[in-house]
């Protein structure tokens, strides 16, 4: 499906920053984030596009591919504050710039949908579970939600905030979100194939997560034969979407 490649300026990342649209106006709004060091390009030169295909025509799905800054963040291997400190600044630039524009080009007036794989699945996660006001549904596949993984022994505020596994288990169950949670749509996949092995572990780790906090969610585990590769997650998304999402 042909899709429009768009600009703006980020004040927060003080930088142009492209993303890439598909779908008709009025379509329910998807937020679809690169693996790491991906590009707004990837979702569909990988094929992850075609397999939304026929939501997009028919215009019940309008796709926004975004871009991201992974290389400045999660995957540097410097200063743990200035990773953070970056990973941060996209998190505002996609809550508070991005999340906006696509909200008018699509004319969509609910929550959006999060989704990703690999790198993808991490931030899906990470905005879902830190704005569920603008999000309702999580579509994680083959991600983690430990900053441990990628910040490892270093631990500051920023880094608490953006590890779902960290800041979930001491959530008050007063705190508004909860509630939030409990009425969202909340999933996750998972193989359990080659290099899948610390995705495995960090989805095990939210789904028990989860379940002691009673908050219900469908966290799926697939083969021994199912690796961390684009054929299997395009395999995965249309199967979730039909099947959980968009019924």
């Amino acid at each position: 499906m042909e899709g429009k490649v768009r600009s703006h300026h980020s004040e927060w990342l003080g930088r142009d920053m492209s993303f890439k649209t598909y779908g008709k106006k009025g379509g329910r709004l998807i937020f679809a984030f690169p693996p790491q060091n991906g590009r707004y390009w990837d979702f569909e030169n990988f094929g992850m596009v075609r397999t939304l295909e026929r939501w997009l025509e028919s215009g019940e799905l309008y796709l926004v591919s975004v871009d991201s800054i992974d290389g400045e963040s999660w995957s540097a291997e410097d200063d743990g504050r200035r990773r953070i400190e970056s990973q941060e600044k996209y998190f505002h630039y996609v809550t508070e710039e991005l999340y906006p524009k696509a909200k008018r080009l699509s004319g969509w007036k609910g929550k959006a949908i999060a989704t990703g794989c690999s790198m993808g699945g991490v931030h899906s996660g990470i905005f879902f579970f830190r704005r569920p006001d603008l999000f309702d549904t999580m579509l994680s596949l083959s991600g983690t939600f430990n900053a441990s993984d990628f910040f490892h022994s270093y631990m500051d505020n920023l880094v608490y905030d953006n590890s779902p596994a960290h800041f979930l288990p001491n959530m008050s169950e007063s705190h508004p979100y909860m509630e939030i949670y409990r009425k969202s749509n909340i999933i996750a996949c998972c193989g359990q194939g080659r290099w899948e092995e610390m995705l495995l572990r960090g989805t095990r780790e939210l789904d028990g997560i989860l379940t002691r906090m009673g908050i219900p969610h469908f966290f799926d585990y697939w083969g021994f034969d199912v690796d961390h590769d684009w054929p299997w997650w395009q395999k995965m998304l249309p199967y979730f979407m039909e099947n959980f999402i968009l019924g």
